[in-house]
């Protein structure tokens, strides 16, 4: 049981596709934050907030989007599995005003499971300029459920629907909702009604509910009700061989048709307000692919690569750590701390401020920080799900549809976020395939960063570092579409509106982030100095370097890039920032550079993401994935060094 659910009382679940203001309401009711952007899959695993409505404590939940109770990935999966065990709770349907008729076939299914239902139709104000005229007191009157209109992003109707949710949670007798039990076409309602005596009772659903998913095949109910009751799980399946259609199909179908005469005469169609559309300059190829490249220009490598890897990181770096703090701690910790060992473990090469804090807050920090203001700016314009729909048709080639883009670009934010996001996908061989390039050709934000930074006075060099990871990127996604046996996955994505960012949520949602990131990343980076310390003075450092040098030779780097490596598997950002620091010693000319680059990019994914890679993907999937990404990785740096070599162009020479 959910806490706070008993009798419903207190509790507040929000449901409702992607991309209807769920996490908007969340941020808005509770104390908590909860990322609000405009593309589908933000939200893929369960937050939790505390309000209080008018005197009133409350616990609200926020569940990943769903587009039924029929779940086709994992994150449905994961909101309908709360929403079974909530009992009573008070549920918030959130609805998109201008799309009512496709949503309200949700709200109707969410009657039928017994839920107590309060619908939220928000985005008035595009409901408006698209023409919609709607009677929201005439629906609510025929649901049975209070219906409040909202425009979230301004916090309009906020006031009456925590009005409407205090009516409800204060009411004397909650029940549990008012099951709706229409009849479905007499070749369903048959097998329906006689299922359902067999079933009352079971699983705390109504037996209707219950009997509706058993006949479409659910693997969760099949489960449940094959150990429960054998003989029920034979019946269903006779009878489900006997339907002329499939039962979700003939169902969904009979929802919609529900839906659309409920919102007769309460949602209509006029005269949209026009005004210029960008949709389709944004995923047709001739234009879509030259804004592409202005957005990766101006954003990843003028703003991330040139002011946060360039500006804030020479600000912070070179000026106030390499000039002011960190000499300052090297004679304090020489001049006063006793022994050997106590003055590496905080200053000198290796120690807690003079290498981990320094990577973290000067190298870092600014990039982390500087990507993730863009990327928050690209997800509350609406811009990605159109890159899903510009980029659909070469991610087929690759076993993947459309929406596999947004893990793949939320790794180049951070790539252990990403492999959660992946549950977004419909199939288990989507998931697999974008977990795999996510670990090989999908730098961090700090990775890709830097190497726009470091490369930047070098624009070939720049050029075949994003060529080869594109190659290894595209080549091990056929190879991976060839090899695992299953077809490719169907397209189907939420498309919001194109809007003007609110740059509030902008603030918040990057601030939110990188507080996380730096609440994660500084006491790894600050362990990982002290290992080295320790390492460096037990003789252990050198060693290691001593015993990868053949290979650091074999790739044409310096012997002290085998520690780069070493720090890569611990995260993939202190690798970059090893790399960083290395080149400006002037230890790695041109040619190696380049080879560096590329060879960090595909290496090992780092210690957290390697982590939710075997929690996401299994044992065996994960180290299958592991071995192949270390083998390309070590491979594509060797085949580019002896390139260089046989081109003639070695070191310098190259350029």
């Amino acid at each position: 049981m959910l806490r706070g659910t008993k009798k419903g009382r207190g509790t507040i679940v929000l449901v409702g596709t992607p991309n209807v203001g769920k996490s908007l309401l969340f941020n808005q009711l509770s104390r908590s934050y909860a990322a609000v952007s405009n593309y589908p899959g933000t939200t893929v695993e369960i937050s939790r907030g505390q309000a209080v409505i008018q005197g009133r404590p409350v616990e609200i939940i926020d569940t990943p989007g769903m587009y039924s109770l029929l779940p086709m990935t994992e994150e449905e999966a994961v909101a309908r599995r709360l929403l079974f065990k909530a009992k009573g709770a008070l549920v918030l349907h959130v609805a998109d005003a201008r799309n009512l008729p496709r949503h309200l076939p949700m709200t109707l299914q969410l009657l039928e499971a017994g839920c107590r239902v309060l619908l939220v139709v928000n985005m008035l104000d595009e409901s408006q300029r698209a023409g919609v005229r709607l009677d929201l007191k005439g629906l609510s009157e025929r649901l049975g459920v209070p219906v409040v209109g909202t425009v979230l992003l301004h916090r309009q109707g906020l006031t009456d629907l925590k009005r409407a949710i205090l009516k409800e949670l204060t009411a004397p007798s909650p029940s549990p909702g008012p099951v709706r039990e229409e009849p479905y076409p007499p070749e369903l309602e048959g097998p329906l009604a006689l299922l359902s005596r067999r079933l009352a009772g079971f699983s705390g659903l109504p037996p209707r509910m219950a009997a509706f998913l058993l006949l479409c095949g659910d693997g969760e109910m099949e489960a449940a009700v094959k150990k429960a009751d054998p003989a029920a799980f034979k019946l269903a399946a006779a009878l489900r061989g006997k339907l002329q259609a499939p039962a979700a199909y003939t169902g969904a179908l009979h929802r919609y048709e529900e839906a659309r005469r409920l919102l007769q005469g309460c949602f209509a169609r006029g005269p949209a307000q026009r005004g210029p559309d960008l949709s389709d300059l944004l995923i047709q190829p001739l234009t879509g692919l030259p804004l592409l490249f202005l957005v990766v220009y101006f954003g990843l490598y003028r703003f991330v690569g040139g002011f946060g890897a360039g500006y804030l990181v020479n600000l912070l770096e070179s000026r106030l750590f390499a000039g002011l703090l960190i000499p300052w701690v090297d004679r304090l910790a020489l001049a006063y701390l006793p022994g050997e060992l106590l003055p590496r473990l905080l200053a000198l090469e290796y120690g807690l401020i003079t290498m981990g804090l320094r990577y973290a807050v000067a190298i870092v920090l600014p990039i982390v920080g500087t990507f993730f203001f863009f990327f928050a700016f690209l997800e509350d314009s609406g811009y990605l799900p159109r890159l899903a729909l510009l980029s659909d048709r070469l991610l087929k080639r690759l076993g993947l549809s459309g929406r596999a883009v947004i893990p793949l670009a939320l790794g180049l934010g951070c790539g252990t976020m990403a492999v959660i996001v992946t549950r977004t996908l419909e199939s288990r061989r989507e998931r697999v395939i974008t977990s795999f390039l996510l670990a090989l050709a999908v730098p961090c934000s700090a990775q890709l960063g830097l190497f726009f930074g470091i490369l930047a006075g070098f624009p070939q060099g720049l050029l075949l570092w994003l060529g080869v990871v594109l190659l290894c990127l595209m080549a091990a996604g056929l190879l991976a579409d060839g090899f695992l046996p299953g077809e490719g996955a169907g397209f189907y994505l939420e498309v919001p509106p194109l809007r003007v960012p609110s740059l509030a949520n902008i603030a918040a949602k990057t601030w939110t982030r990188m507080s996380w990131y730096f609440k994660e990343v500084l006491p790894v980076f600050l362990s990982i100095s002290l290992i080295l310390s320790v390492g460096h003075y037990l003789g252990v450092l050198d060693w290691m370097v001593h015993r990868l040098s053949p290979l650091m030779a074999l790739l044409g780097l310096p012997k002290e890039m085998a520690l780069i490596f070493f720090l890569g598997f611990f995260r993939r950002d202190y690798g970059a920032a090893g790399l960083f620091d290395l080149t400006a010693r002037g230890l790695l000319d041109p040619a190696s550079l380049v080879v560096a680059a590329v060879t960090l990019t595909l290496f090992l994914p780092c210690l957290a993401q390697m982590a939710v890679l075997f929690r996401e993907r299994g044992a065996r999937t994960a180290l299958s994935i592991i071995l192949l990404v270390g083998g390309i990785a070590l491979g594509a740096g060797l085949l580019l060094r002896l390139i260089f070599l046989l081109s003639g162009f070695p070191g310098e020479g190259l350029w």
